[in-house]
Parts: C-alpha cells; sequence; structure tokens
C-alpha cells in the first residue's frame, strides 16, 4: 500500500519541483508546489512577499499554506526549502505523511540555482556561501524529519523518482 501523502523536503535546487512532478504522474496522485500555491493564492511572487513582508511575513503565511496542504489526500507535496525551520510545519510533515529527504551536494545546488532570480535567499553577493550557511542551519532538520533521504546529486530524474517509489510500498 503506498503512502497517500509524500512530502518532499530540501533546499532549493534539490529537485523537489522536477522529482515531484514526475512521482506524482507515476503514482496517479496530485502534484502541489507549497510556494506555487502560495503565489497562486496570493497574486504576488515569493520573492515580492519576501520583499514587502520580509522573511518572517512569508513564514507565517508558509506554515498556513503547510498546515492546510498537509491535509490533501492522494498528494506529492513539494515544500519550501525553509518550510522546516518552523517546529510546526515540522510536525504537521511527521504526522501526516511519508517524508522524503531530496539531498544534494553543495557545488550541485550552487550550479543549479545560479541563474534562478526567483531565489530571494540568494540575492546575495556570495550566493555560494549564503547556499553553504543554508544547508548548514538546515541539513539536520532536513534529516530528523525525513523517513527517506534520496541524493539527487548521484541520480537521475527516473532513479529517483523510482527509488522514492519503492520506499513508499
Amino acid at each position: 500500500m503506498t503512502h497517500s501523502r509524500i512530502f518532499l523536503v530540501g533546499p532549493m535546487g534539490a529537485g523537489k519541483t522536477t522529482i515531484g512532478r514526475r512521482l506524482a504522474k507515476n503514482l496517479h496522485k496530485t502534484f502541489m508546489d507549497a510556494d506555487q500555491e502560495l503565489e497562486k493564492r496570493t497574486g504576488a511572487s515569493v520573492a515580492l512577499i519576501f520583499d514587502v513582508e520580509g522573511e518572517s511575513g512569508f513564514r507565517e503565511r508558509e506554515m498556513r499554506i503547510i498546515d492546510e496542504l498537509t491535509l490533501t489526500d492522494d498528494v506529492v507535496l513539494a515544500t519550501g526549502g525553509g518550510a522546516v525551520l518552523n517546529s510546526q510545519n515540522r510536525d504537521a510533515l511527521c504526522s501526516r505523511g511519508f517524508v522524503v529527504y531530496l539531498h544534494a551536494a553543495v557545488e550541485e545546488l550552487i550550479e543549479r540555482t545560479r541563474r534562478d532570480a526567483n531565489r530571494p535567499l540568494l540575492n546575495t553577493d556570495d550566493p555560494a556561501a549564503k547556499m553553504r550557511e543554508i544547508l548548514a542551519q538546515r541539513d539536520t532538520l532536513y534529516r530528523d524529519v525525513a523517513d527517506l533521504i534520496v541524493d539527487t546529486g548521484t541520480l537521475n530524474l527516473p532513479e529517483a523518482v523510482k527509488e522514492i517509489r519503492m520506499a513508499c510500498k
């Protein structure tokens, strides 16, 4: 019996949206992305919400959306990279579904995100240093909530999806 709810956590650039879409299609589940859902509902980009309300305002909105989306059945949910910073989010993820930490080496994450302007936390003079700082802060939290850790730096898309599928059985 496959888990009804699969939640993907990990840093920006780990592949949560890409893998999540493929996994959902593969398992005949609905794919949802917490950041995209937030943008759809507010009519504002994550970057704009950060600009206007700061990180704390964004995190408050994110907490409400994660509380709601983690109750959705037959879903693959990609969370924002910082969702694990909030203890209520961690509790909701752990208690309501199967959590997969998509992990990749910092160099891989930097390469994958370096041309993406929609990463407000990386909008800095030294995005690589910021990425290392983010990972140092969050890696333990990702590991704490994870039922499964998948290295997306060494697996291609079909391999990553297959590994998650096998673990969810």
